[in-house]
């Protein structure tokens, strides 16, 4: 009788299949583990920006009532009253004195009662405390319509009778300090000016240029060199992992001074947002070149600490927590306590408070935001200083790893290899000692591989 079994088709089947569905399982796992990274961006821009911008109000914005008398201080309480902490208001001798502290972005509105601005104590002013006082006792502070870039803003109620004809009243403004800060302002003192029975005239004593009128054009220059300067962290830290640090380096220093010309090109012949010249344009170069060098550097000194997450913290950095606190749609006191924090050293606020300096207000508080992007630079040299020996000593770890491995081979192939016989001539026992020695070889080169994959799954390559 026979005893010969025909082939199990079924059994192969069914190992083949378990094994696709294992792949399947592994490879659904891998992306799964992969999708955890834009689904974290998806939440940390929705906190940052919505949580930024969505509920803009002002929190003791500065601004000024001209006049020295009583009634200018009048005017002055009233109005601190009912804001309810919203606006903080100061009064100020004359109309220049107003001018020199909007160009120094002191304060962010200056109301005149009248023309002159000489005499804000008379008349008209006293009428308006009192007219603004009565109104706001019974209506409190109403919401007001959506400025130039959507935020609700607010104005306080004003009744009574308007007095007697007089001089129109005057609000001196900074738009190129902030055209968001300017329109609240407008928005507060214009039904204080309804009182003397005349419109409000608006002087913009810092316009922005005739090509951007909202000034916010430095705002979207910021994140033009931004992301320039973050995505091309990704390129240096990944594909460029293989080349050392010192080089990495190199090219990130390298890639920032490509990145500001570009932003300067934007600046300037581009799109006009810079008119002083040469001069104006080579600040403009310098400024970007800090910024994008600052982040170029930590983010490329992160990737050797985060490897693939090193996106998500750049991003968090240089986008999350960068653009919402520049200042450059509202200025930090139009948000609340966190991103205003944030404006008083973050690398982003300093570019774009020193890019308005620079170009509008004769550079005024310049040097204060120079030095702040110079210590963001510096904490990337800092950053690339740390990789530099977190590298040393990993590649003394892998080469002592794969030293130990080799010899462990060695060993292993010593032990399991039979001791060699006498060979009857001299070639013969040359060429069993070379297949031998061949075979060692062969098998220390397979534990150096596993060893050397080994590594490659641990650091994350």
């Amino acid at each position: 009788m026979s005893t010969d079994r025909r082939p199990d088709h079924r059994s192969d089947h069914q190992r083949g299949h378990r094994s696709a569905r294992s792949s399947h399982s592994a490879g659904l796992r891998h992306v799964l583990t992969h999708l955890i990274t834009p689904l974290l961006m998806c939440i940390g821009m929705g906190l940052a920006y919505l949580g930024a911008f969505a509920n803009p109000a002002p929190h003791h914005l500065p601004v000024a009532v001209v006049g020295s008398g009583r009634s200018a201080q009048l005017l002055a309480q009233s109005i601190n009253d009912k804001a309810d902490g919203a606006l903080e208001v100061r009064t100020v001798g004359d109309r220049s004195a107003a001018v020199d502290l909007l160009k120094h972005q002191e304060i962010f509105g200056a109301y005149v009662s009248n023309a002159h601005g000489e005499k804000g104590a008379s008349g008209g002013a006293g009428t308006a405390a009192g007219s603004g006082a009565q109104g706001a006792s019974s209506g409190g502070r109403t919401p007001g319509g959506a400025d130039s870039a959507g935020a609700s803003t607010w104005r306080p109620r004003v009744g009574g009778e308007a007095g007697p004809a007089r001089p129109a009243p005057e609000l001196v403004v900074a738009t190129a300090g902030s055209d968001t800060s300017a329109t609240v302002v407008q928005k507060v003192f214009t039904p204080i000016a309804a009182q003397q029975g005349a419109p409000l005239k608006v002087t913009d004593v810092a316009p922005t240029t005739e090509d951007d009128p909202t000034g916010q054009g430095i705002f979207f220059l910021l994140v033009a060199i931004s992301i320039g300067s973050y995505a091309s962290v990704a390129v240096i830290g990944g594909a460029g992992a293989v080349l050392p640090i010192r080089l990495r380096a190199a090219l990130a220093l390298g890639t920032s001074f490509v990145v500001g010309l570009i932003g300067t090109a934007f600046a300037g012949p581009v799109f006009h947002l810079v008119d002083h010249g040469l001069v104006g344009l080579v600040g403009l170069a310098g400024m970007a070149w800090l910024y994008s060098a600052g982040i170029l550097l930590i983010g490329t000194g992160l990737h050797t600490f985060l490897r693939r997450w090193t996106t998500l913290g750049v991003m968090a950095l240089f986008v999350m927590l960068n653009f919402t606190s520049s200042g450059g749609i509202f200025r930090p006191e139009m948000q609340n306590g966190f991103f205003a924090a944030l404006h008083s050293f973050w690398n982003g606020a300093a570019f774009v408070e020193g890019t308005r300096s620079h170009v509008y207000f004769g550079g005024y508080g310049l040097p204060g935001h120079v030095w702040t992007l110079v210590w963001w630079l510096v904490a990337g040299l800092v950053s690339v200083g740390a990789a530099a020996l977190a590298e040393r000593r990993r590649r003394t770890a892998e080469a002592e790893a794969v030293a130990n491995a080799a010899a462990v081979a060695a060993a292993a192939v010593r032990a399991t290899v039979p001791a060699p016989e006498p060979a009857p001539s001299a070639e013969r026992s040359g060429g069993a000692v070379g297949a031998r020695s061949g075979d060692r070889r062969a098998s220390v080169a397979a534990a150096e591989r596993g060893v050397e994959e080994e590594m490659e799954e641990v650091v994350g390559v």
